[in-house]
């Protein structure tokens, strides 16, 4: 007979320390991760366009404005039902609608992270994931934040279940998600 499955949804502003939290859930917990931009990329890489932020920016609202609102939703929820792992995490959540099928999963919960603009703008740049962010200003970081697709991130945050502050080291970070993780099992 399986374990109870935990799933933990990960809700942060751009370079909040999503993927640090995954990282090390995959790492300790032997969890399996999935990323809501994962599902983007790959589309953008299938058709031979650049995995540029304001290009998964505009698939994104492009495909929710033709295939509903909750289409990335019922996606991701059919990935993380067909895993057998029993740590999920899945990163990337900013709307509402991302989390409508997630939450009716048994063993759902929501945690936000939360950080200084300053020091998500420094992660941001000393990761480079996306092509120019190295060289953004952090007037257009914090202007990025604010566009349609990171605007329901705060609204999101309120509505979480747990919250890890990620302004201090790693170290810290990794005593908190442990701390989620003891409590719920």
């Amino acid at each position: 007979m399986s374990k109870k499955k935990l799933i933990i949804g990960l809700v942060g502003e751009i370079s909040s320390g999503k993927g640090a939290v995954n990282k090390y859930l995959e790492k300790k917990y032997k969890a399996r991760t999935f990323r809501f931009s994962t599902i983007l990329r790959d589309v953008l890489d299938r058709i031979y366009f650049l995995n540029s932020r304001q290009n998964m920016q505009l698939l994104s609202t492009v495909l929710r404005q033709n295939f509903g609102e909750n289409v990335l939703s019922k996606v991701m929820t059919k990935d993380v039902k067909k895993t057998e792992e029993n740590i999920i995490a899945v990163d990337g959540i900013r709307r509402q609608a991302d989390i409508e099928y997630l939450r009716k999963i048994k063993g759902f919960i929501l945690v936000q992270i939360q950080v200084d603009s300053k020091i998500r703008y420094q992660r941001m740049i000393d990761r480079n994931e996306n092509k120019g962010d190295t060289s953004k200003s952090y007037e257009k970081f914090l202007a990025d934040s604010k566009e349609e697709a990171d605007a329901d991130i705060p609204e999101v945050m309120k509505t979480a279940d747990y919250s890890l502050n990620n302004n201090g080291t790693i170290s810290d970070l990794h005593k908190q998600i442990d701390k989620i993780i003891k409590s719920l099992k």
